[in-house]
């Protein structure tokens, strides 16, 4: 016999375990984007302890909308052998484009990435930073709800060696650090330069070169990073977004063995 309680229960008792358990990690992502999912299955694949705070009740960003919402992302050749890792299936569209299922890919990543070990929290929103002597020691928490409502809540605190921006074009963490901090961003301007109008195959080249720390213990990958370093947006073209995640967590594997 199911009884109401006990069911609630099981929810309350198991949800705030796994939050109590990832006051502290190794890495805390800000976005559950392409970007951000894509560096949380690296990062936990080698082991790491990785936390996501997801604003939205949907992880995946703009991908499950695909272009215009028709439900097809576009991939080129070079970040092919990703989904062929995580077994999505794509087609050969013709030269160095292919074809996938926006829904599919989001779906095996998400899923990917939790099996790996990654802890997904949606509904949070990061709206604030942790710095220390002139690092960025973790994030500042509150329940997204409470940021709709405009409601005066206090939030909550969480431990990182390091945190990723992949809060995608708004670049949330790095205009924080910025604009609270008055500290100076490893931009030439010393702040958030901003993205630049659509250009796909000049967004997505510059996207790696953007995928970096753009101040201490703190990576953006994503539109964030091209945002940051005022980059061009892509559109429904994928591939950077995956490939940027994948280099921002093997930034970070790197920074983190050298502890």
């Amino acid at each position: 016999m199911l009884d109401d309680v006990e069911i609630s229960r099981a929810i309350i008792e198991s949800y705030f375990q796994d939050l109590l358990n990832n006051l502290e990690s190794d890495v805390i992502i800000c976005g559950a984007g392409p970007a951000g999912l894509c560096a949380a299955y690296y990062l936990s694949k080698q082991g790491f302890k990785v936390v996501v705070f997801e604003r939205t009740l949907r992880p995946g960003g703009g991908m499950p909308g695909g272009g215009m919402m028709f439900n097809k992302i576009v991939i080129q050749q070079e970040s092919k052998p990703l989904l062929d890792e995580w077994g999505v299936d794509t087609s050969h569209y013709k030269e160095d484009y292919y074809v996938a299922s926006s829904l599919e890919t989001l779906g095996v990543l998400l899923s990917q990435a939790i099996k790996k070990g990654a802890q997904i929290f949606n509904c949070i929103s990061a709206e604030d930073v942790l710095i220390y002597d002139d690092k960025i020691h973790g994030v500042v928490i509150n329940w997204s709800a409470a940021e709709i409502a405009n409601l005066h809540v206090d939030p909550l605190t969480v431990r990182s060696t390091c945190v990723v921006d992949a809060t995608g074009h708004a670049a949330e963490i790095a205009q924080v650090v910025s604009q609270k901090s008055g500290a100076k961003l490893l931009t030439s301007t010393g702040k958030v330069i901003g993205e630049r109008p659509m250009w796909a195959e000049k967004g997505e080249k510059v996207l790696l070169e953007n995928t970096k720390e753009v101040f201490p213990n703190l990576y953006v990958c994503g539109m964030a990073a091209n945002a940051v370093f005022g980059g061009p947006r892509m559109g429904p073209i994928f591939g950077g977004m995956l490939l940027s995640g994948q280099k921002a967590a093997h930034l970070i594997a790197e920074r983190l063995r050298q502890k």
